[in-house]
């Protein structure tokens, strides 16, 4: 048997054998636990990424939300019908569900007045 590397393995008695396979599955294992050990760590750093990335996201989004007042009000436009209140709903989509809202009955914006819009959830 000249293909093994070492030539103390070619007579050892049970016992032996028994220490040479349990060491082999200890390194296995060992490397499993470290794998999994690893998985988990960037499993967390996955996390908390996301995290950052959502509050950051829900800042911006708090910023978008907030109405910017001018500083000085303007006379609303003739034929206009006063303050409409928004409820979770940003300027522009309300503005386009009330241009929606003119077309499908057929009348021209100004003849129309929107008390509020909410969006329903």
């Amino acid at each position: 048997m000249t293909f093994l590397v070492n030539e103390a393995l070619v007579d050892i008695n049970i016992g032996t054998a028994g220490l040479v396979a349990l060491l082999g599955y200890l390194v296995v294992f060992f490397g499993l636990v470290l794998l999994m050990c690893v998985i988990l760590i960037m499993g967390k750093i996955m996390v908390a990424s996301r995290k950052k990335q959502a509050a950051k996201a829900a800042a911006v989004e708090a910023a978008a939300a907030v109405p910017e007042t001018p500083a000085v009000q303007a006379e609303p436009a003739p034929g206009s019908a006063g303050e409409i209140m928004l409820h979770d709903v940003a300027p522009r989509d309300a503005a386009m569900i009330m241009a929606i809202v003119a077309n499908k009955m057929g009348k021209p914006i100004n003849e129309l007045r929107f008390k509020s819009i909410k969006e329903v959830k």
